[in-house]
């Protein structure tokens, strides 16, 4: 098995908001990088998310977590979206700073859980946020449940890089039929995978023949896939 780093790390989310911490988990030499954003209701180290960056690390891909300001300090609600779009900036930039990264030519990717996510892309479609290759959704929040709706799309047309969708055919906060026309209305820097019978946590019906792991090991694979092939395409 190939020797893992793992560190705590903190850093400046914005100069009103303070530090924030953050959790780096990867192989000694990694192919890429990949700067991980919590969704709205859990925190850097749901077990959701602790998972895909231990199988992220077994596949050569390291992973940097780390908490918006709300969640660092305890609170439910998030932040206003200007500082948590500063925070993703901040986070990239903590990210390549980083020994293991830092001059090592490592591409890096950015994204993350439903929220954090879309503030990446948000961040990116105000300005590009340097050195990230491309954006990765663990499941975009199209809309609010039951409020079927692809305004929180829109920004996604300023976003000049590749794109990444993975959802769940029971995501209840991303109508298929809604994101569809979005994804080809990307074009080519867009690109979505669907795992079937999954909800907006990837959680998948008992019913469906497949436990939360084996669809888990899907999103993983097709993340890594993708991720080689982008890389290799820049």
């Amino acid at each position: 098995m190939a020797l893992m780093t793992t560190k705590r790390l903190r850093f400046q989310a914005t100069n009103s908001s303070g530090e924030v911490s953050a959790l780096y988990h990867g192989p000694a030499a990694p192919s890429a990088l990949f700067v991980l954003a919590h969704g709205a209701g859990a925190g850097m180290e749901h077990p959701f998310l602790e998972a895909v960056a231990h199988e992220l690390a077994g596949r050569g891909i390291a992973t940097f977590r780390y908490q918006f300001p709300y969640m660092e300090a305890g609170n439910k609600r998030p932040n206003p979206p200007a500082i948590l779009a500063k925070t993703v900036r901040n986070a990239v930039a903590a990210a390549a700073a980083l020994p293991e990264v830092k001059g090592a030519g490592i591409p890096i990717f950015a994204g993350g859980k439903s929220m954090g996510g879309r503030m990446t892309s948000t961040a990116f479609a105000r300005e590009p946020i340097e050195g990230v290759r491309g954006i990765i959704f663990l499941g975009f929040p199209l809309h609010a449940p039951g409020r079927d709706s692809a305004d929180r799309a829109e920004h996604l047309y300023d976003v000049d890089c590749p794109m990444l969708f993975l959802q769940g055919t029971r995501d209840r906060l991303a109508n298929l039929d809604l994101l569809g026309p979005v994804i080809e209305k990307l074009g080519r820097k867009a690109s979505l995978h669907i795992i079937e019978s999954g909800d907006h946590s990837f959680h998948v019906l008992k019913r469906s023949g497949r436990t939360d792991e084996e669809a888990r090991a899907e999103l993983v694979e097709a993340l890594c896939v993708w991720v080689e092939r982008t890389r290799t395409e820049l």
